[in-house]
């Protein structure tokens, strides 16, 4: 028999755990991001659960945990007990085992089945049969001694009614559901009120014979931001941003609002958009769609030749947007591909629309000067989208990338952004601010062997690469770009940058280059947009310490920390979705080829990103050779001991689809004939 697996290099060779010194108590919550691997959260810092340490706890409760120390490794804790609970429902599959009714949770976190008593009606009541979707709210925890027990609290459909594989993803990353009847009653009672408001507040400012346009992509429903701009006589130019006046119509601790603080973000998944807000809002009333009356909070930029911000204001307004653009259509005809004739607007607006977008354009390509100046680093931005027919089933995939017209308006939003967070800085209101800090030093380093395999790293530049120097990141950014190293050189530095989190302080943008910066061109969708607002129009008022900021301030430290918790669980889940019905377009692709390069290695076998689609699958380490494999974790390779073959990144391969497993999002690759026989990878430059 061949020898086909892999064993670690001398950096995991001899790992052996050390006596127990000590243990101590800690309170936190406890967050499982797969079934048996979890983490506590507490005031000391996260701590990783050793193996069976979770116990009867389930993701999000709140628990004690003995916290163990081992000589030679990090500390790891150990549930003791569940001093609050999280879940109350929760999505599952119903069978039957003997007397007893099950349900599996769609949550895979849950890690347990769930029972229902015989006792118990709620199944034959709701007409419930083996494999159809439930909503069960439990009665009894699990202990130790004993399972726990749920009743059926409502029938979702049949298992061929309901895309489960979606579904598990909208359970496991707590999605919200349907919104209330208090908060959709409250949203339709609304009213546009345009004329109402230019006259009831002398500050708002009547810009709607001001041309400002929407751009967006081909299938947005809701247009939460238009821009506009002209150059000026005397050199330099003035930029408009328009973002939905959202806080008008929603006022703080109302149902809606309420509602939108908890949900704190809209999810985009591959088959629907589960929104902050209710569609009378975010696709009627705030939506800034052409041709109507609408109210918005104005940023009016100045700007020099070279694209410098000069000077800026900020006001409530109403506007009237002229076009509902897309990306598709500006690109088109900024290439010259089409005539501006073509482009969706009234004919007496073609021209001045057309130089517009000109204006933008110019504005775009300035402004990424001025940002690449202060050291802001743009990693390459690469979307793979599902596209899905009807019936929810995979058709292909759409591949998105930044153009000149996703960049003139995410260059206009960049730039609003600062402006709003250097003012509310000044004013001293009270606002949720964007933070990015600089990647920590141990995270860089652990790039530096994977980056000088790729040859794109020397000793002169590795100092300056761990100091943190954003031009350094660059530099190295663009000596891969255009080589078969670019993909893998920009996750590995984009996978050493930190989070960028919300908090009530400013501390600056480090990927951007920006002294002060804030999320406010997205209210519809995003909770701190909201904030902002509020923050924005009690500092214009001169009242940024009024009941209502102060209000404000006392809980921004926890909505903070709620919204960043609830995007990045937002943002998982739309990767998972994609994943999800990634997987499933693959598994009716069995046996066919394609190319690609290897975007990750590991000791049981070598990532591989698609050309086409940027699917990626795994290539086990049986498929790559019959020998074995030394997976060496600083430099990022597998090497093959008897034939010396080095697998790295960025090396270009050939391979058939092997497997696909929707429900995990994974797919499975082997080395195509052609490629086994290679011998010695491709340069990567």
């Amino acid at each position: 028999m061949g020898r086909k697996r892999a064993h670690h290099g001398s950096r995991r060779r001899g790992r052996t755990g050390g006596a127990r010194t000590r243990a101590r108590t800690l309170t936190g919550e406890l967050v499982v991001s797969l079934p048996g691997v979890a983490r506590v959260e507490t005031a000391e810092g996260d701590f990783e659960l050793v193996r069976h340490g979770q116990r009867e706890a389930m993701n999000g409760d709140v628990v004690e945990v003995a916290l163990v120390e081992m000589r030679g490794r990090a500390p790891r804790a150990v549930v003791r007990s569940v001093i609050e609970r999280s879940v109350e429902t929760f999505l599952g599959s119903f069978s039957w085992a003997g007397p007893l009714g099950a349900v599996t949770p769609l949550d895979a976190r849950l890690g347990r089945d769930f029972f229902v008593v015989p006792e118990d009606s709620s199944p034959s009541r709701l007409g419930v049969s083996e494999g159809d979707v439930v909503v069960a709210r439990i009665s009894e925890y699990p202990t130790r001694r004993s399972s726990a027990v749920v009743t059926i609290e409502r029938r979702v459909g049949a298992r061929d009614e309901v895309d489960l594989n979606v579904e598990s993803v909208v359970a496991t990353f707590g999605l919200p559901g349907d919104f209330s009847r208090s908060v959709l009653e409250q949203a339709a009672a609304i009213e546009l009120g345009v004329e109402r408001a230019l006259v009831a507040d002398a500050s708002r400012r009547d810009l709607r014979g001001r041309l400002c346009v929407t751009v967006d992509p081909v299938d947005a429903r809701d247009f939460d931001d238009a821009v506009g701009a002209r150059r000026l006589e005397g050199g330099g130019y003035e930029l408009d941003v328009h973002i939905a006046d959202v806080t008008h119509y929603v006022s703080p601790d109302s149902p809606v609002d309420n509602e939108a603080k908890r949900r704190t973000c809209s999810a985009y998944l591959v088959d629907r958009v589960i929104p902050m807000l209710p569609e009378r809002l975010s696709n009627e009333v705030c939506s800034l769609v052409p041709g109507e009356d609408r109210l918005a909070m104005s940023v009016l930029m100045r700007l020099d030749e070279r694209g410098r911000v000069r000077g800026f204001s900020a006001t409530p307004s109403a506007i009237r947007s002229a076009a509902r653009l897309d990306y598709d259509a500006v690109d088109a005809v900024l290439s010259g591909a089409s005539r501006p004739e073509e482009l969706p607007c009234a004919p007496g607006d073609v021209e001045r629309v057309f130089l517009m977008l000109e204006t933008l354009d110019e504005i775009r390509g300035l402004r990424d000067l001025e940002r690449r100046s202060r050291g802001a680093i743009d990693f390459e931005s690469v979307e793979a989208r599902v596209r899905l027919d009807e019936e929810g089933r995979p058709t292909g995939v759409s591949v998105r990338r930044r153009t000149r017209a996703t960049g003139l308006i995410e260059e206009a939003m960049l730039l609003a952004n600062e402006c709003v967070a250097q003012l509310l800085e000044r004013s001293g209101a009270p606002a949720a601010f964007r933070v990015h800090e600089p990647p920590l030093e141990e995270d860089l380093r652990s790039c530096v062997q994977p980056l000088r395999e790729l040859g794109l790293l020397d000793g002169a530049a590795t100092s300056e690469l761990l100091s943190g120097s954003p031009f350094a990141i660059r530099g190295v950014l663009e000596r891969a770009r255009g080589t078969d190293a670019a993909q893998a050189a920009s996750a590995l530095l984009l996978r050493a940058q930190r989070r960028a989190v919300y908090l009530p302080f400013n501390e600056g943008h480090y990927a951007l280059g920006a002294t002060a910066y804030c999320h406010f061109t997205s209210p519809i969708r995003r909770y701190p947009d909201v904030l902002v607002h509020r923050a924005l129009k009690a500092a214009l008022a001169g009242r940024p310490d009024g009941p209502e900021m102060r209000r404000q301030a006392a809980a921004l430290p926890q909505l903070c920390r709620t919204c960043s918790e609830r995007e990045r669980a937002a943002d998982a889940a739309g990767r998972m979705s994609q994943r999800v019905k990634m997987a499933e377009l693959y598994l009716g692709l069995v046996g066919q080829r394609a190319s690609g390069t290897v975007s990750g290695c590991a000791g049981y076998g070598v990532f591989v990103t698609l050309d086409e689609t940027c699917a990626e699958g795994l290539v086990p380490v049986r498929s790559l050779g019959d020998e074995w494999f030394t997976f060496d974790d600083g430099r990022m390779t597998l090497t093959g001991e008897e034939t010396g073959e080095v697998w790295r990144l960025g090396r270009r391969v050939v391979v058939e689809v092997a497997s696909a497993n929707p429900a995990r999002g994974q797919i499975d690759f082997s080395l195509a004939p052609s490629d086994r026989s290679q011998g010695a990878p491709s340069s990567t430059r």
